[in-house]
């Protein structure tokens, strides 16, 4: 085991990233999962625990906080798994979003808590208004637009507020932290456009970690 938060490319599951930090806010997270039924309420209890890894320094690997031009979300856009659990319910990873780039329109389809780690981040919200019974058409509308500064983070709980647009406002690339119920990007979401209304299914990848191969049935 390493507690230095070295990068380890052989590692798929787990801590890729073991440092006390990691350790602390998964281990509150899973406490808080086994006692706390409600999801509004756990989200609202996980907070000072994600707040002091938001909080700490030194523990992020250099690497996890720089550009992917190879990556499964386009732009220069990193994601790396920090922490996975073997059963898909749980995983932390870094967004990281080059100055000017920006997301395609997406969802995440899991509740949790998202932050700002580094930069400044614009975030444009959408509001679903179809009921979802055509996969590859979706009507938006525009929900709300934020600036989140560095040190600011927000609870996801869908499917409000889970379709949104991630853009780097700052000179430096953005680093967000991510902590969310589902192996996020191995599942299978929805990149959307809203000015046509298309769908199209994706799986973004981590940059430092592969996917379980898919089951053929």
């Amino acid at each position: 085991m390493c507690d230095l938060g070295h990068p380890h490319e052989h590692a798929v599951f787990g801590y890729l990233v073991d440092t006390p930090e990691i350790r602390a806010l998964v281990d509150e997270t899973r406490r808080l999962t086994a006692e706390i039924a409600d999801v509004a309420a756990r989200v609202e209890a996980m907070k000072p625990a994600f707040a002091a890894l938001m909080a700490a320094d030194g523990w992020l690997p250099e690497a996890y906080g720089a550009p992917d031009h190879s990556s499964g979300m386009g732009s220069g856009i990193g994601q790396y798994a920090l922490y996975r659990a073997d059963d898909g319910s749980l995983t932390l990873f870094s967004l990281v979003i080059p100055a000017g780039a920006e997301t395609p329109v997406h969802d995440h389809l899991a509740w949790g808590l998202i932050g700002v780690y580094r930069g400044r981040q614009h975030e444009t919200v959408y509001r679903r208004l179809d009921d979802g019974s055509d996969e590859s058409r979706a009507r938006l509308e525009l929900a709300k637009a934020q600036t989140m500064e560095t040190g600011d983070f927000y609870a996801l709980l869908p499917p409000r507020d889970d379709i949104h647009l991630v853009k780097t406002v700052s000179d430096v690339p953005s680093v967000s932290l991510h902590l969310l119920a589902n192996d996020t990007a191995c599942v299978w979401r929805h990149r959307f456009v809203p000015e046509t209304g298309e769908v199209k299914a994706f799986r973004s990848g981590y940059s430092n970690a592969p996917c379980p191969p898919e089951v053929v049935t």
